[in-house]
């Protein structure tokens, strides 16, 4: 299974969410990406902008330096 990495750790919203969803357009059914980010406010955006776009968020970690997102291309 191919899952690409996205390093957004420094971004402030909106840019994250706005990455992310660039990724994701790029991505094939079934791929995956792991997003890092430090922004606080990821936590809400990127679960919604996942939702949005109709894939799947299959894990969400917090850790005291960074927040993780696996999301699945649908």
């Amino acid at each position: 299974m191919t899952i690409q990495h996205l390093d957004l750790k420094g971004l402030k919203c909106p840019l994250p969410a706005l990455r992310t969803r660039k990724a994701l357009s790029c991505l094939k059914s079934g791929e995956r990406l792991l997003v890092l980010a430090s922004d606080p406010m990821t936590a809400i955006d990127i679960p919604h902008a996942v939702h949005e776009t109709g894939d799947r968020l299959i894990e969400q970690t917090r850790n005291d330096e960074s927040l993780s997102f696996l999301i699945e291309k649908s």
